[in-house]
Parts: structure tokens; sequence; C-alpha cells
């Protein structure tokens, strides 16, 4: 799971294998390790209607409705997005890059712009 941060936007970018963590388990993970702490980010279902994030203890926990995750994950539905306090979040596949990216790209989506 990629995650990128952009004063109060929020987007994180999950890979095919991400997407079918979500399906059938309804939560990912992923972690940044510095020399002193460690920096969680976690995606997870609820019950709630509404998209919620928090920051807490070095943690950030997206809690995206179920029949949202469940829409997303069960189509060609790119993304999706909403808002949480002064927060905007968005969440999409991750397609492979159409430059030379030296990152691993092999369970990214094929990217639609690369058929002529």
């Amino acid at each position: 799971m990629k995650i990128r941060i952009k004063d109060n936007t929020l987007r994180m970018r999950l890979s095919q294998s991400e997407v079918f963590t979500m399906k059938e388990q309804g939560n990912i993970s992923s972690k940044t390790e510095f020399i002193d702490h460690t920096f969680y980010y976690i995606l997870k279902t609820t019950d709630t209607e509404n998209i919620s994030a928090t920051f807490s203890d070095g943690k950030i926990t997206l809690e995206i409705p179920l029949k949202t995750i469940q829409e997303f994950c069960s189509s060609d539905q790119v993304g999706f997005e909403g808002e949480s306090g002064k927060v905007k979040i968005l969440v999409e596949k991750d397609f492979v890059c159409l430059d030379n990216s030296a990152e691993d790209q092999s369970d990214n989506y094929p990217n639609p712009n690369s058929i002529c």
C-alpha cells in the first residue's frame, strides 16, 4: 500500500493483492520503520456509513464503510473519496506507471492508458 500526504489530503493506492485482501479479510496495513519509531497506516472496513480517518500513537487508521469496499473490490471502479473532519481521503487502485520506474510494479493493475 502506498500512502501520499499533502497538506490535508490523504491518498492511498492499493495493489491487486491488497484489494483482494481487503475484500477477503476487511483490513490491510503497512508500516515504515524509522530509527526510533514505526509509522503504521491501516485501512479497515466498518459498519458505519461514513469514511473516517484518525491519527494516534504514530498510526493513521482509515475506516471505510463495508459497502464502499465491496463495490470497490468487486468492480472496475478505480477509486473512491470522502472526508473526515478537515482531511480529504482518496483510495485508489494502483496502476503500472507508464515511465521506467525502478520500483516493483508486478502486483499493480494494468494501466488503461498503455493501450493505444
